[in-house]
C-alpha cells in the first residue's frame, strides 16, 4: 500500500440535520469517502444498552466495512461512543480501549491495522467540553500513543475545541502535525475545526479536507473530515 486515505466523522448517533434517525445516510456518505480507516464519535446510542447506532447487520451488508472489537458492551460499536471502522480486508492487530479522565463520561479508542503489507496505528476520541478536561485527556491519550512498538501513528477525532492553536491543540502540536482539514461544524453551515486529523512524522500528508456532498450536510450535525498519507 503505498497510500493510505482516513477519516473521522462524529455521526450525532445518525441523527441527521432534519432530526431523523437514518443510519443508512451515514453508510452513504462514508461509501462517497471511500476511506480505507474511519474513526467514528458519537457512534452509540447514549442511554439505556447504548447499542450501536448503526446496526451491525446494516454495517455488514451495506459498507464494505468491519467494526475493530472492542469486546466492552455486546450491543455497542464503541467506547463511550468511538469506534474505528476499517476495510473488510483489513488485518487488525492490537486494539484497545483507552481510560481517559473525564469530567462527564468520554474515551478514546486503539487499533494496529495493517492493509496492504503495512501497519498503522490510529487513535479515534471525542474530547470533553471543558478545556481543563481536554488538556487533561490529551495528555493521556499522547502518553498512550508514545508506548510500544514505533509505528506509523494518526490521531483522530471530535477534540471539541473551539481556539486556534491553543488548550489541547498546543499540547497535541508538541507532537504531531495537524492536517489542515477544514471547518466541520455545524454541517448546514460550518463555522469551527472541532474535528481533526493529526499525524506523526513517520507518514507524510498528500492531501486533506472537508467531505461536504449534499448526503453529508443531512446524515449528521458534523461534516466528515479525511486525510490522504503517504506511507
Amino acid at each position: 500500500m503505498k497510500t493510505l486515505r482516513v477519516a473521522s466523522y462524529n455521526i450525532h448517533k445518525a441523527v441527521g440535520t432534519d432530526r431523523r434517525r437514518m443510519p443508512e445516510r451515514v453508510l452513504e456518505v462514508l461509501g462517497e469517502i471511500d476511506a480505507d480507516i474511519v474513526a467514528l464519535q458519537e457512534a452509540d446510542m447514549r442511554f439505556g444498552v447504548r447499542s450501536a447506532a448503526i446496526p451491525p447487520r446494516l454495517l455488514d451488508s451495506h459498507s464494505g466495512y468491519k467494526a475493530v472489537p472492542l469486546d466492552v458492551q455486546a450491543d455497542s460499536m464503541g467506547w463511550h461512543g468511538n469506534a474505528i471502522l476499517v476495510r473488510k480486508d483489513a488485518e487488525i492487530g492490537a486494539h484497545d480501549v483507552l481510560h481517559i479522565p473525564y469530567l462527564e463520561p468520554r474515551g478514546a479508542t486503539m487499533a494496529q491495522v495493517t492493509m496492504g503489507g503495512t501497519t498503522v496505528r490510529v487513535f479515534g476520541m471525542h474530547l470533553d467540553l471543558s478545556g481543563l478536561w481536554r488538556r487533561r485527556q490529551a495528555a493521556a491519550v499522547i502518553h498512550a500513543a508514545a508506548q510500544g512498538e514505533a509505528l506509523p501513528t494518526i490521531l483522530m477525532g471530535d477534540l471539541n475545541e473551539w481556539s486556534a492553536g491553543r488548550g489541547c491543540l498546543a499540547d497535541f502540536a508538541r507532537h504531531y502535525s495537524f492536517a489542515p482539514c477544514g471547518r466541520s461544524f455545524h454541517a448546514r453551515a460550518p463555522v469551527a475545526q472541532l474535528d481533526r486529523i493529526m499525524h506523526c512524522d513517520r507518514i507524510t500528508l498528500v492531501e486533506c479536507g472537508v467531505h461536504m456532498s449534499a448526503a453529508a450536510r443531512k446524515a449528521s450535525d458534523h461534516l466528515p473530515i479525511w486525510a490522504e498519507f503517504r506511507l
